[in-house]
Formats: C-alpha cells, structure tokens, sequence
C-alpha cells in the first residue's frame, strides 16, 4: 500500500472565475455532481472550497458549503477536505466556518503568510462577466495572504485538537517546510504528514525540475519516515509536474482549481477528465492508485463516519 499513489482533486478552488472557463463548477448541485465524477474517475480526496451560486465569487458561508457536502458523502466513500484559505481578503473567522461546522476528516493549512499574485491573468481576458472578477485579481498585486504562527497554532487546536481533522499541509516555498518542522518539533503536528508542495504560484518557489527536487530533499531531510509527499502545479505545469513527481515517489493533486486545462490550450470539461488523465498516466507508469479506504491508512484519518455532515 506504501508504494500506492493518492489522487486529490481540488474541484473548484478561489482562484479562477466564471469568465476563464464555462466548466468551473460553481453551484452546490455543479460542484456536488462534478465531486462524485471526480471521486468515481479515481480521486481518494475531494478538496473543496465554495462559491456564491449567482456570481462564482469566492464565499466562506457554511451554508453553503452544507448544500453540496453531505450529498458528496452519500454518493461517494473519497475523503472530503475542506479549505482552511478560502478566499483572498477573507478573515480567519471566516476561513473556518465550515470546517468547524463540518468537522471534516482532513483540511487544508496554509503554511506561511505569502503574497499571492493573480494579477497576471488580466492581461488574457478583455472582459469578465461579473464586476468581481478583474477587482478579484487586480487587487492580488498589493494583497499578502495571511498565516501568522498564531494563525496557524489557532487552526491547529480548533481543529486538530479539538475535531481530530488532519491537514494536507501547503507549502508554497521551502521556508514552508522549515516552518511544518517546526511545529512537528513542538509536537503540535504529529505524524504521518501530508506535505503537498505546490509549485507555479506567483510569489512561491517556480515550476524548474531542480525546484521539485530541492523541495523533496528539504522534505527527506526534515521529516525522513514521518511524511507522505504530494504535489501539485498551476496551469500549464499541472500534468507535466504530476508526473515528474509521481516518479520521485509522489502523489499528486489535480482539479480545476490548479488548472483550467486538460492539454495544451484545451479547456477540461470536468474534474474527473483531469482525474482520468493523470490516473492513465500513472497507469501506464506501473503505479497503483489508492482507494479512498487506502488514503485514510496511509495518512490516519479518523474515518467518514466522525464528520458532521
């Protein structure tokens, strides 16, 4: 089972818009259906954000994320994880509305406060369809997206602590891992860690094979035996990082909030046709996908059966 590859999906995200793509699932009912497709294309994991169903922006509200995720639930055994970042210039209350609400098996955790530069997709749209949307990447230029220590030692308790939710912890650069060992020093996290090292983001560590690899030497060198190592890459260099890393002994994450694409300036229609093609490739790689029943050994979890949904 150690050798088995987790898929995640990350369905819809807060940072692309309605206008980029006609198959960003933004409704409860679009962002359910498209979860079961993922999950049953061969996703283990379903990260999950929410979105105003009139407008695709970005929301916090538990409300609405209760509309989509005991449906997710009863159709499907994946593991459900739910965003601790939300959305840009949301507060940490707001962040964890629906975590706390849902007390879900596993949740995002930024590791770092960082900027977060979405800016330069303006240049590639001359018109949005709603108002949000270019005030929602423009204001990215002058934007830090906020993780203090305090933050995080908060997310930790509230939910580590006090719900039994373990983390797919983000690292956007290697001050990232500096920082998950520390708290792995301090015993606030305990092993084994989901370390998911993203790459291509705009103020963190860039897209180079040799930045994948230094990554993962940081990693072996800070946590050894303790982790499982994911990865996942913006845009163009979704499918082409996946695979590189799935090779140094990865898993990997796909879905529409990385990429809107499914090949070079072809548009997914869905997250599950990402699935299928980042499954395929492992396939023909000779490595076996993981069962959502195998993603929760590996990495822990307290079952589907301790949520609140």
């Amino acid at each position: 089972m150690a050798d088995k590859v987790i898929i995640s999906c990350a369905v819809t995200g807060s940072i692309h818009t309605p206008t980029m793509t006609p198959h960003l699932p933004i409704t409860p009912d679009e962002i359910a259906t498209d979860s079961v497709a993922a999950a049953e294309a061969g996703a283990a994991i379903l990260h999950l954000h929410a979105r105003d169903p009139e407008t695709g922006r970005p929301t916090p509200d538990e409300g609405v994320f209760m509309e989509f995720l005991p449906r997710i639930k009863q159709q499907t055994d994946a593991v459900v994880n739910i965003t601790t970042g939300g959305g840009h210039g949301m507060t940490i209350e707001e962040r964890l509305q629906a975590p706390m609400r849902a007390s879900p098996e596993m949740c995002s955790l930024n590791m770092g406060s960082m900027n977060f530069g979405l800016f330069p997709m303006l240049d590639r749209y001359k018109e949005f369809q709603h108002p949000w949307e270019r005030t929602h990447l423009e204001n990215s230029r002058d934007f830090i997206f906020k993780n203090t220590f305090a933050d995080i030692e908060r997310i930790l308790k509230d939910l580590g602590e006090g719900h039994g939710t373990r983390f797919e912890f983000e690292c956007y650069d290697v001050g990232h891992l500096y920082t998950l060992a520390h708290f792995l020093d301090r015993g606030l996290v305990k092993p084994p860690l989901f370390v998911q090292t993203i790459f291509g983001i705009l103020g963190g560590i860039g897209t180079d094979h040799g930045d994948v690899q230094h990554m993962r030497r940081t990693a072996n060198r800070l946590f050894g035996d303790q982790y499982r190592w994911s990865i996942l890459a913006a845009g163009r260099h979704q499918m082409p990082l996946c695979t590189y890393g799935a090779i140094m002994g990865a898993n990997v994450r796909v879905g529409l909030e990385d990429s809107i694409y499914l090949g070079k300036g072809e548009l997914a229609p869905s997250n599950a046709a990402q699935v299928a093609k980042i499954r395929r490739i492992l396939e023909d790689l000779s490595l076996e996908i993981a069962s959502p029943a195998e993603a929760r050994a590996m990495l822990s979890l307290k079952g589907g059966d301790m949520v609140t949904f």
